[in-house]
């Protein structure tokens, strides 16, 4: 069974960690926030929050159950209901040298941020009450299983071997395959869909915030303090980097200057990307993929996006979706035992298998998430109806939802 002695640097690491990807849900809150127009601030910040709160409650529950209880079928069961077992004892199968409970906080908060990034894909277009019985049953039908199967205990894609370290495929592209779906069923914003960000640096503000977070997020993923956090976490920083240089160029070869909005987003779109291969490649690997996810997530979001003229408002699909399937198949081309010896060889180094592995679990993931999200959406329309009125939009969500306004002051 292994160790089973709490260690207190281990267990201080990974609350340090929850806390940090806690502060990735508001910090993504100012982020989409400040992009959308003034009269729907408030309407994205009481969305992320609201789903802070939502998720936190299904988790303890019953979602950390269905995720993580051990078996062989679709999801985990309710073993774990009501955190039932869930205590002070380390759980040698899933983090022996924490308390269960610290490792249950901690994937809590990968399930609150998940939901929340198909916000930017309906942004001022979703009733609040569709909003909250939307993120409940999504988490619960679509983020639970595919946890399940990528990391619980008897998961099929895990038993396969497959390679997520921080959730590319549980988070990034089932957040972006839905956000796709969502911008599609819900249709154009009918008012002034080119209107400019409203506060640029609050985006800048909520960008940075990410990336600080994401250091919990990705680094917090190896559940100790050790070496594969240090270079977790320096290869994490890497690839935003080199993302957010790359769509910095892009933008100044494609548009002729430089953008703050450009700059930030490619820094997100390479944390994205790094996130399932940060525990498993190198710092020269991860300045490739952050190059690759810098070109690719700029292309989505320049030229993929316009030709098929769908309404993802802040570009949940191009940046996450994208970003997060690029990633799960870097993982299994630059993945190295020599970063991480409880991994597999990529590509690169001569296993064939880990990249059809890869290219198996995003291709599924990619099907039960589009078909699942379709039909979630479909049957809250059927009870409560998706999208506010043609009215409440020339509003904004923050009077016709909240009842509030973002400023009391005009320019």
């Amino acid at each position: 069974m292994g160790n089973t002695i709490i260690n207190a640097g281990d267990t201080a690491w990974v609350l340090m960690a929850t806390a940090l990807v806690m502060l990735m849900t508001p910090g993504l809150a100012f982020f989409y926030g400040g992009l959308v127009r003034r009269k729907n601030i408030l309407g994205v910040l009481m969305q992320c929050f609201a789903a802070l709160c939502v998720v936190s409650i299904q988790w303890v529950l019953f979602g950390f159950s269905l995720a993580f209880a051990p078996s062989h079928g679709f999801w985990g069961g309710f073993a774990f209901a009501g955190l039932k077992g869930v205590g002070f004892a380390p759980n040698p199968a899933y983090a022996p040298t924490i308390p269960f409970e610290a490792f249950m906080v901690f994937q809590m908060m990968f399930a609150v941020i998940t939901p929340a990034l198909i916000i930017g894909a309906f942004a001022e277009r979703m009733k609040f009450s569709s909003f909250l019985l939307f993120t409940l049953l999504w988490t619960t039908f679509v983020y639970d299983p595919i946890a399940h199967w990528v990391w619980g205990m008897g998961g099929w894609l895990r038993t396969l071997g497959v390679l997520d370290f921080a959730g590319g495929i549980v988070v990034h592209t089932t957040a972006g395959i839905a956000a796709l779906v969502t911008a599609l069923i819900i249709g154009k914003r009918k008012i002034d869909r080119a209107s400019p960000p409203h506060n640029l640096p609050f985006a800048a503000l909520g960008a940075a915030l990410l990336w600080f977070g994401w250091f919990g997020f990705n680094a917090g993923s190896a559940l100790a303090a050790n070496g594969l956090a240090v270079s977790t976490f320096v290869v994490t920083n890497t690839a935003a980097s080199s993302a957010g240089l790359t769509w910095m160029f892009m933008d100044w070869i494609f548009n002729g200057q430089t953008t703050v909005l450009g700059t930030i987003t490619g820094a997100v779109a390479g944390l994205a990307t790094i996130t399932p291969a940060s525990g498993f490649v190198s710092p020269a690997s991860a300045i490739i993929i952050g190059f690759f996810a810098g070109v690719f997530c700029f292309l989505a979001v320049s030229f993929l996006k316009p030709r098929f003229a769908y309404d993802d408002s802040l570009d949940a699909f191009g940046v996450h979706g994208i970003g997060g399937i690029l990633g799960v198949i870097a993982t299994g081309i630059f993945a190295s035992t020599l970063i991480n010896p409880h991994g597999a060889n990529g590509l690169l180094y001569g296993n064939t298998k880990q990249i059809l592995i890869q290219l198996l679990a995003v291709g599924v993931t990619i099907v039960y998430t589009f078909m699942a999200t379709f039909i979630i959406y479909k049957l809250i329309d059927v009870i409560l109806g998706v999208r506010v009125g043609e009215k409440e939009e020339f509003m904004g969500l923050d009077l016709s939802q909240h009842h509030e306004t973002g400023y009391t002051l005009m320019e």
